[in-house]
């Protein structure tokens, strides 16, 4: 009921301001259900995903209690999103985002650490009541030097809605966010209402960013940007248990460190280039691989069980590199590299500990389809030699665990065709195919279409069982992509 009032509300604030302010970016009305000002100084919109997916009969050699069901099934999920922005002045702006999150994904999100739904919430007891996604304050300050006072136009979205902003810039950001909001962000892979889908594709599967089980957590980020770099620093609450949906606020001893280095180097003429280093490490009541295999093997635990050895201010660490490039204004490709020690409990993400990733996507307009998309990417995921002999003994993550294993490279392929319909009405049908994985050895592919539905506000779509409905982040472009 709460969410239904808001949804009213933002119709009507958005259909006044449509209505009052003539000065709104042509493009914008194309793409969203509403059309959004270029200059008011708030901003209100929302967002409906519904995501529908299947998979046929699949052979397996074992089953556990986290494996992915050999058996075909469906499931469907959904997100809904109320966005909600106002700037206080020209270098200061306060964010307030709602969600609701309800629905399941196949096999109840277990038995594969690149799943097939980044939008599904792990936790089915949270339920679907509207919680608060971000609450945040974003303030910059212009720095003085040879391109003192040269300002940059910055693209308005449902999390930013500064439209101008100072070449040489340092940005403070705290409150509550998404960590992949700022960093291993891709603008050809980290769309998940446009793009992919599989959480190794849209976020780097070895960065076990902190978050509680929804995606989010209170942090404090500081930026510095210039015209060809950048270099972002985050400290972050982690999670009291691996994949909980409490954060822990005793920062002396759980947290998480984040920085990562963005180039801009330009490789071809006129063709955009990013690469982006990154690193963290995080301090949690973290359980021991290897203390929980020689438990078991000592005769003290009759299973390995990782959350028996668990140790407050334990660390997990790793390294990313994540890059793209544009070819022709129409082609991208993309790519991401990932690492983390392995030897301590995946904590906050999934259960991945080497991640490669490549992919490409392309506008076609020579289809005279402008604002359609067609995306294809590969994933390849590992996990540590203590990782996978846990659970080949018996052990079980939060994800993983089929009480013993035959291992092998959890490869992922997946592709979409994003079709734009009429205004923020979009459909987009994809298919994921896995390989042998580490969980199971066989093959197995979901198959799933979506329709996405951007707007100035949330608005109800009626779908049919083979569609999903996703919103885009309200860009007025194609695509320039948290």
């Amino acid at each position: 009921m709460a969410l239904a009032t808001l949804a009213l509300s933002c119709i009507l604030l958005s259909l006044n301001a449509s209505a009052q302010d003539s000065d709104t970016e042509p493009a914008e009305s194309a793409t969203t259900i509403f059309p959004h000002s270029a200059t008011a100084r708030w901003w209100v919109s929302g967002q409906i995903n519904v995501v529908f997916q299947a998979h046929p009969d699949f052979h397996a050699l074992y089953s556990g209690p986290n494996s992915l069901s050999a058996k075909g099934e469906h499931a469907t999920s959904r997100v809904l999103t109320l966005y909600t922005g106002y700037q206080l002045t020209n270098r200061t702006e306060a964010i307030f985002d709602l969600e609701s999150a309800g629905g399941r994904g196949i096999s109840n999100a277990l038995g594969l650490a690149g799943f097939t739904n980044v939008d599904v919430v792990r936790n089915p007891a949270l339920g679907s009541k509207p919680y608060l996604a971000r609450l945040l304050l974003h303030h910059v300050i212009a720095l003085p030097g040879k391109e003192s006072g040269e300002e940059e136009n910055a693209e308005r979205t449902p999390t930013a809605i500064l439209n101008k902003l100072p070449v040489r810039r340092l940005e403070l950001r705290a409150g509550k966010m998404s960590l992949a909001d700022y960093f291993d962000v891709n603008s050809a892979g980290s769309d998940t209402h446009l793009q992919f889908l599989n959480w190794t594709a849209v976020n780097n599967g070895a960065y076990d960013y902190a978050a509680d089980t929804r995606g989010y957590t209170v942090a404090a980020i500081a930026e510095y940007q210039d015209r060809n770099w950048g270099v972002r620093f985050g400290e972050a609450l982690m999670p009291k248990v691996a994949n909980g949906p409490s954060l822990d606020f005793n920062i002396l001893r759980a947290r998480s460190e984040n920085i990562e280095l963005e180039l801009r180097p330009e490789l071809q003429k006129e063709k955009k280039a990013v690469v982006r280093l990154l690193s963290y490490v995080n301090h949690a009541n973290m359980g021991s691989y290897r203390e929980a295999i020689q438990a078991f093997l000592a005769g003290i635990d009759a299973r390995p069980t990782i959350e028996a050895h668990r140790r407050q201010g334990r660390i997990k660490y790793g390294f990313g590199l994540n890059a793209e490039q544009e070819i022709t204004k129409t082609v991208r490709v993309f790519g991401r590299l990932g690492w983390n020690e392995g030897q301590n409990e995946s904590f906050a993400y999934t259960e991945v500990d080497q991640a490669v990733e490549a992919g490409a996507d392309w506008r076609p307009e020579r289809w005279r389809r402008p604002t359609d998309k067609i995306g294809l990417a590969f994933i390849s995921n590992g996990i540590s030699r203590l990782h996978q002999l846990y659970l080949a003994l018996g052990g079980n993550g939060f994800l993983l665990g089929d009480g013993r294993l035959t291992y092998g490279r959890e490869d992922i392929l997946e592709s979409y065709y994003t079709a734009h319909l009429w205004k923020g009405l979009y459909f987009s049908p994809e298919l994921q195919w896995g390989g042998p994985s580490r969980i199971q050895q066989g093959s197995r592919s979901s198959t799933c279409a979506r329709t996405q539905a951007p707007s100035g506000a949330l608005i109800h779509l009626i779908q049919s069982s083979l569609l999903t409905t996703q919103s885009e982040r309200f860009s007025s472009k194609p695509e320039s992509a948290p």
